[in-house]
């Protein structure tokens, strides 16, 4: 019998992979491409459209090729897609060409359009409707932005020349058929980060369109996150697409928190922490968002609150590439390995701001504590402690919010290869913390939801039997000292808070 796989497109903010999973979940073939990150000016972040489509023609076939013995496309079952997810993709229905560069999430040029958003009509009007509070993260005050500084284009989109989506759906539209019939969907997940749909009824709400001036002809039709779109014309003809998700939602299926009180954090770039509330919308009373953390089929969606971190892994690469201590990644911890402590310095990233649980997009990065003693050990230890003190706002902000606090943190991402930074986050939350076998669960949880839509896999249980634990950190901080050094942390965080900007400055 010829074997089948489940096939995962992850475009990610930095690269784009496909891998091929087997029915017990392990990873077959991997094959992976970065892709150019742009910054025209300060604050601002831009991606190609057209070089993530030819990197996924290249890693699609070098995916297939790159298992030892070659897999023919008929041996596919299904595709499933997770991206990152708020970046905004426009381009012109007729011919596919994108019009401009693709917006990325991590942009805050948006950031003057918060503020007045937030004294008219305030944060109530939003939160009400989509569940997300103003903020340069989301993707609809970005369609806002393209329509004020380019000439005619919202003409051209209320006529019916444009096209709008979040990554998935740019990828979709050309592995369907692009211009010549290509379909323009998204899914609940990735359209739950608009700002522009009802987190309740899950379609796109006409109070904030018109709000928000987005004609609804340029807008993407609105799927579940496991059922069969449509088959594909390139790339993988006649294989059907049956999932997208946005990636966090992804890696929380992958991690199968399918259950009311489960919780996964991704630590990468930035880290996403999500917690499955079920079937019930909670409204975040502590700055947290209200999401939808996936839907099979015609069955109930199921939510989540999440909490963004804007700046963790590239806290590491600015210590890397702007600093210039460490020549690669995974040298931090070593360089942190070198002190005990902290030696009393404090870094808070806000690069971009701050995301969860503040939404301050006027808050700048801060180092504090610095004195002569400080070597870059402490300062690499400092980079570390960051990722652990931001986890740990979040999570107090979960608890406040659920009526069930967490008991155990699932982890995946890149960072969770340092075992220094994981036995901090397991003190400071408390709790366990697992890292499971299979680290690419953004890949996973796409291929779960596409393999499940397929009838690869017959249902969640099976999925759940596929986890398993590769490594555990049980916290053990003396409960006083934990307390005491998250009391200094936050400290930095009103420095963080207080910075004034200079007329002019960034």
């Amino acid at each position: 019998m010829v074997e089948r796989y489940v096939m995962s497109i992850d475009q990610g903010t930095n690269s784009t992979r496909c891998i091929l999973f087997d029915r017990g979940g392990r990873l077959v073939s991997v094959a992976q491409r970065e892709h150019q990150q742009h910054f025209p000016r300060p604050g601002w972040v831009e991606h190609d459209a057209v070089e993530i489509w030819q990197n996924l023609r290249r890693v699609v076939s070098e995916a297939l090729s790159g298992s030892g013995t070659p897999v023919d496309t008929a041996q596919v079952a299904a595709i499933g897609l997770a991206n990152q997810r708020e970046t905004t993709v426009l381009w012109d229905r007729r011919t596919g060409t994108p019009l401009g560069r693709a917006l990325v999430w991590q942009d805050t040029r948006t950031a003057p359009l918060v503020e007045e958003l937030r004294e008219r009509p305030g944060e109530e009007f939003f939160l009400d409707r989509c569940g997300l509070p103003p903020s340069t993260y989301f993707s609809a005050l970005r369609l806002r932005w393209l329509f004020d500084h380019v000439k005619g284009l919202e003409q051209r989109a209320k006529d019916g020349e444009v096209l709008f989506g979040t990554v998935e759906s740019w990828l979709i539209w050309n592995l369907t058929g692009g211009a010549d019939g290509g379909l323009h969907i998204t899914d609940a997940t990735n359209a739950s980060r608009t700002m522009l749909m009802n987190i309740r009824t899950l379609t796109w709400d006409e109070e904030l369109l018109a709000f928000f001036g987005v004609p609804r002809p340029m807008l993407p039709e609105i799927r579940s996150n496991a059922e069969t779109y449509g088959e594909a014309v390139a790339l993988l003809p006649g294989v059907p697409i049956t999932a997208a998700l946005g990636d966090q939602q992804a890696a929380l299926f992958g991690q199968t928190c399918f259950s009311p009180g489960e919780a996964k954090c991704t630590y990468g770039t930035g880290s996403f922490l999500l917690l499955n509330t079920g079937t019930d919308v909670i409204r975040s009373r502590h700055g947290l968002l209200t999401t939808v953390a996936y839907k099979i089929g015609d069955r109930a969606p199921v939510y989540a609150l999440e909490g963004s971190i804007a700046v963790t892994g590239a806290l590491v690469q600015w210590f890397r590439d702007r600093l210039g201590l460490i020549n690669s990644a995974p040298e931090i911890e070593t360089l942190a390995r070198t002190v005990e402590d902290n030696g009393g310095c404090y870094i808070v990233p806000a690069f971009s701001g701050l995301f969860a649980p503040r939404w301050r997009s006027d808050a700048r990065g801060v180092i504090v504590g610095l004195t002569s003693y400080i070597t870059s050990g402490h300062l690499a230890r400092a980079v570390l402690e960051a990722t652990g003190w931001q986890t740990r706002e979040v999570v107090d902000a979960m608890n406040a919010d659920s009526s069930v606090p967490l008991k155990e943190l699932k982890v995946d991402g890149g960072m969770t290869a340092d075992n220094l930074l994981m036995q901090f986050v397991a003190d400071v939350l408390d709790v366990p913390v697992v890292r499971p076998m299979v680290s690419e669960t953004v890949s996973l949880g796409a291929g779960y939801a596409a393999g499940l839509a397929a009838g690869y896999w017959p249902d969640l249980e099976v999925l759940r039997r596929n986890w398993h634990p590769a490594a555990r950190w049980l916290p053990g901080m003396d409960p006083g000292h934990r307390e005491s050094e998250y009391d200094n942390w936050q400290r930095a965080v009103e420095r963080s808070l207080g910075w004034i900007r200079r007329p002019g400055s960034p």
